[in-house]
């Protein structure tokens, strides 16, 4: 079993070294840029908002002081 581990810890090793090479070495018409028109980076309100909302619960959900006495017998 160890074995088995040490080699596939050897494969992920070796992957990680070799995907930036390859990719690299890539030819340059295999590289091209893609042109974005139209992207808007304004963006809307609402998910800031939900976090908001979410954040300002979370803190009145561990701030409320309910009855945390045990209830046993």
């Amino acid at each position: 079993m160890k074995l088995a581990k040490a080699l596939a810890s050897l494969a992920v090793g070796a992957s990680l070294v070799a995907a930036p090479v390859v990719a690299q070495a890539a030819p340059a018409d295999l590289r091209t840029d893609t042109e974005v028109k139209g992207e808007n980076l304004a963006g809307g309100f609402l998910i800031p908002a939900l976090a908001i909302i979410a954040i300002a619960l979370g803190i009145w959900a561990a701030t409320s002081g309910g009855d945390d006495a045990p209830t046993s017998p």
